[in-house]
């Protein structure tokens, strides 16, 4: 097909981005070695900053979103891909001011593309996604740096959304026992369905935030929120432990001091999942295809079309957001 159909956001003079469907040429996508049919995207947080005009995430309008995308390679201009191949495409500059995976092509670059692991598929990757990706990401790094099954308790915040959600069943497959914050009392069951040993609310996670440490209990903590929840969690790591931090849906600034860090030799690691080097990317998708591979994601899956992307923006920006937004874009 020439033509294709994409979720587009335009920029009107008075700064509003009005999102509808459009009908668009491939000869009008950028340069690149790859042109991807897309099968399957996913709704993440940074998508829905892309749709409501977040300068940060995109700047060039009108613009597609849509971080992630999982299709097949149509045409290659690279050694590495032939027409057929399965493929992840996701991170860069995808659906940020590159046309992103809320459209049924793209063009990127071969070294934004991935081939589709053994074990994976494009729909079971895109209930995963850029989420679970960061999710298994933090794992990795956590374990590292020396976290282990029998050195506590795992905390994770942020827990009913995309990166908590797979945080919490991938550690829970993993051996570890996994204590969820979330800020939504409805969603205890679904949290101890995915494997939580306990569920804090917002409130205990953020008490005692006026001491400089808090009682050691984490043997390792994933964030996804950031501000004093997280640098709560941080002073209450057991000795040698560390955190991830790798979201910001309540702020990006921590009311931090150097106590944990010198007095109980803790580490705060970041988790980018964006510009990390192909390679890693490769290996963290062969991790989730092989030997962490999750059973039962149906049940994060919260299925969506070009058509009913746009409520869904507006309610992951709310926090309404439980599980993984799966894009079909076959039709």
């Amino acid at each position: 097909m020439a033509t294709f159909r994409a979720f587009r956001v335009e920029k009107t003079e008075d700064r509003q981005f009005p999102r509808r469907i459009v009908e668009r040429d491939t000869a009008d996508l950028p340069a690149g070695d790859l042109l991807i049919e897309v099968a399957y995207s996913s709704l993440n947080y940074k998508d829905a900053l892309s749709a409501t005009g977040n300068p940060g995430v995109t700047r060039s309008f009108p613009h597609t979103p849509g971080i992630d995308a999982a299709g097949t390679v149509l045409e290659s201009a690279s050694d590495a891909f032939a027409p057929g191949d399965a493929v992840i495409a996701s991170g860069y500059d995808l659906g940020m001011n590159t046309p992103g995976g809320f459209g049924q092509r793209i063009r990127v670059p071969a070294g934004w593309a991935v081939p589709m692991p053994a074990g994976l598929d494009a729909r079971t990757s895109m209930i995963l996604g850029t989420a679970g990706f960061t999710a298994a990401l933090s794992v990795h790094k956590l374990e590292e740096a020396g976290m282990r099954p029998d050195g506590g308790p795992v905390l994770v915040t942020g827990a009913t959304g995309g990166v908590g959600s797979v945080a919490v069943k991938l550690l829970a497959r993993l051996g570890y026992e996994v204590h969820a914050v979330t800020g939504k009392p409805s969603q205890h069951d679904f949290l101890r369905g995915l494997g939580a040993r306990e569920v804090l609310s917002r409130e205990d996670a953020g008490k005692g935030a006026e001491r400089p440490l808090l009682k050691p209990r984490w043997g390792g903590v994933i964030d996804t929120v950031g501000g004093p929840i997280l640098f709560n969690a941080v002073k209450a790591l057991r000795y040698g432990a560390s955190a991830a931090a790798c979201g910001l849906v309540a702020s990006p600034e921590i009311p931090a001091t150097v106590f944990p860090f010198i007095l109980r030799h803790v580490n705060l690691l970041g988790i980018d999942s964006v510009e990390l080097p192909l390679a890693q990317k490769a290996a963290t998708w062969e991790r989730l295809a092989g030997p962490w591979r999750l059973d039962g994601l149906d049940e994060l899956a919260v299925p969506l079309t070009l058509e009913t992307l746009s409520d869904a923006i507006d309610r992951i920006l709310a926090g309404g957001m439980v599980g993984r937004g799966l894009v079909d874009l076959n039709g």
